[in-house]
């Protein structure tokens, strides 16, 4: 089956848009202290503070939607649970953000936290529905 053009088009953006959260997920693990001079106190308590277990799903939700974008792109039906598991990181990360940190996400970003996690949840979603749509059509072997 001939790959149609919205396939390439998602899978470039895809890759485009997790690049950024890998590039933010390396600069902060590494403490880049360029990347994170723009950091306020209470942000870097956070991250200083944070817990094995909310490194590892954040580790994993950036590299398995990185993953999943580049496996779109190759056409591999894996993008699909690539993606699924990029949405389990994803949604265990939250219980950290906004429960367990002091201070949480909210308290320092107030409401923009929620709106830009909902982004990333939504575009998150579409592309695993997009990667199992194409699967089920038979584009992605």
């Amino acid at each position: 089956m001939k790959t149609p053009l919205h396939l390439w088009i998602v899978g470039v953006l895809s890759l485009l848009w997790n690049a950024f959260g890998a590039y933010d997920h390396v600069m902060t693990q590494f403490r880049n202290a360029q990347y994170l001079s723009v950091f306020t106190p209470e942000q870097m308590a956070y991250f200083d503070n944070a817990p094995v277990w909310f490194d590892a799903v954040w580790a994993t939700g950036v590299w398995f939607s990185v993953l999943g974008a580049i496996l779109l792109l190759l056409r591999s039906r894996l993008a699909r649970s690539a993606f699924g598991v990029s949405l389990l990181g994803l949604a265990a990360s939250p219980v950290y953000s906004f429960g367990l940190a002091e201070p949480s996400t909210i308290d320092m970003m107030g409401s923009f936290a929620l709106v830009f996690t909902g982004v990333i949840v939504v575009i998150l979603v579409a592309l695993w529905l997009c990667a199992r749509a194409m699967v089920t059509r038979g584009v992605l072997r």
